[in-house]
């Protein structure tokens, strides 16, 4: 027997070779526990935790509506690219957010589209000094690489505009080896120790900057694809349509500055 450090929704663990192997809880697929378990492993076991009552309920749980599903994933741990509850079914990306309208059972979803862009947003709590901005940056670059295992030429940007910290992640799949971990993972690691909820085993995440405890407010997520989302525009939020602009206007500008 072996402990799993990197998941603690695991049983069956037994040591190979060195290597902790378990099964993932609700799926029974074996799990590699010397890195990242993938996100849709890992949203699958906290369903099946949640349905035997036995799951921690985070305070700000309820936030995120469309976000905790009971998702299908691939023998190799990856989100299927069609997802259903009952007879309702949607289409999702590699981080098994959904990217269309909801729809009947007859939807067709031809590919798994790859996130290649996350934006991590946390808001630290109220305090009179902002933090220094070198030892922020540091903090969470070192964090996300000797954590959760992610190559640093992955972490685009991490910035400070006080109470806001900025994470950009960008990864795309000519870029990925089979070794990288995979940033829909690591942003869901992340978000998970910046909430309370570590998925890590016992290894709790202290966000401790210049000797200083850091304690958040907020955090969001958003995504972007390489090919655009397929909403309609009834079924969009204000909030949303502000962000998809934003990220279009963005791309534009972009292609202005190389044209």
């Amino acid at each position: 027997a072996c402990i799993c450090e990197k998941n603690k929704r695991v049983t069956n663990c037994k040591l190979s070779s060195g290597v902790c192997w378990c099964e993932s809880v609700g799926s029974g697929t074996p799990v590699n526990c010397d890195t990242l378990t993938s996100k849709c492993l890992l949203m699958k076991a906290e369903m099946t935790g949640s349905k035997s009552g036995r799951r921690e309920k985070p305070k700000d749980a309820f936030e995120d509506t469309d976000g905790l599903y009971d998702p299908e994933c691939e023998s190799g741990g990856g989100f299927k690219a069609k997802q259903c509850s009952g007879n309702t079914c949607w289409c999702v990306n590699t981080a098994g957010v959904r990217r269309t309208d909801k729809h009947d059972a007859d939807l067709k979803c031809n590919q798994l589209v790859r996130t290649t862009w996350i934006i991590i947003e946390m808001k630290h709590a109220e305090r009179n000094a902002p933090l220094n901005t070198e030892s922020l940056k540091k903090f969470f670059k070192e964090t996300i690489t000797n954590r959760y295992l992610l190559d640093g030429r992955y972490i685009s940007s991490v910035l400070y505009e006080k109470p806001y910290i900025t994470i950009d992640l960008k990864q795309n799949s000519s870029d990925k080896s089979s070794r990288d971990v995979d940033i829909a993972d690591v942003a869901y690691y992340l978000e998970k120790d910046v909430k309370g909820d570590s998925i890590f085993h016992s290894n709790r995440l202290n966000f401790s900057i210049d000797n200083e405890m850091l304690q958040f407010e907020k955090t969001a997520v958003y995504y972007v694809d390489e090919i655009a989302p397929e909403f309609s525009m009834k079924s969009l939020t204000p909030g949303l349509i502000a962000v998809i602009v934003v990220v279009i206007i963005a791309v534009v500008a972009g292609i202005v500055i190389l044209v």
